[in-house]
């Protein structure tokens, strides 16, 4: 599979098989990640919703991230992406969540470089996975690889991944350092 339809496609194929369903929290992609799963025929069998929690206060007052954590470590972090993804899947009552926060620019944010982006997801019995992206090109190629890769690593954790695991290493203070 290639492109964001396809494997959207065919994670959406997956979910409807197992009759789970499906919720997106999104930042630096303003909803493109609920429009490239939307664009499926059929959709609707497995997806929820999704959050645009581009400010910080909604992604911790509707999306439950840590207020310490965001004070501590700002909003482009590995952690604040995998609370996303779960505050989502929360939120809107699915089986599973996925969540991108990142620097698309034009500006660096949090002492992190454009091109900065973290990806998670977040299923049943603990399953997911959190993703650190140093991305290049301008703000609309950022966005439309972060979308990318937030679906890849979707079906991923659909395929290849049946027990809980989370990929994301955290320092003392739980921030990944820039």
């Amino acid at each position: 599979m290639s492109g964001p339809g396809s494997v959207a496609a065919g994670a959406l194929e997956l979910l409807a098989g197992r009759g789970q369903s499906l919720a997106v929290a999104e930042s630096l992609t303003g909803g493109l990640v609920a429009g490239a799963l939307t664009a499926v025929p059929g959709a609707s069998r497995v997806v929820r919703g999704s959050v645009t929690a581009y400010a910080t206060d909604i992604k911790r007052d509707v999306l439950g991230v840590d207020g310490a954590l965001l004070a501590a470590c700002g909003a482009v972090d590995g952690e604040v992406a995998r609370q996303m993804a779960s505050g989502v899947r929360r939120v809107l009552g699915a089986d599973w969540g996925l969540a991108t926060t990142g620097v698309a620019g034009p500006d660096p944010q949090d002492g992190y470089p454009v091109g900065t982006v973290f990806v998670a997801v977040r299923g049943p019995d603990g399953a997911g996975a959190v993703r650190r992206l140093a991305l290049a090109g301008d703000r609309d190629r950022i966005r439309q690889d972060t979308i990318q890769a937030v679906l890849a690593l979707l079906l991923s954790e659909l395929t290849e991944n049946t027990r809980a695991k989370d990929t994301e290493q955290h320092g003392g203070n739980g921030c990944l350092q820039p």
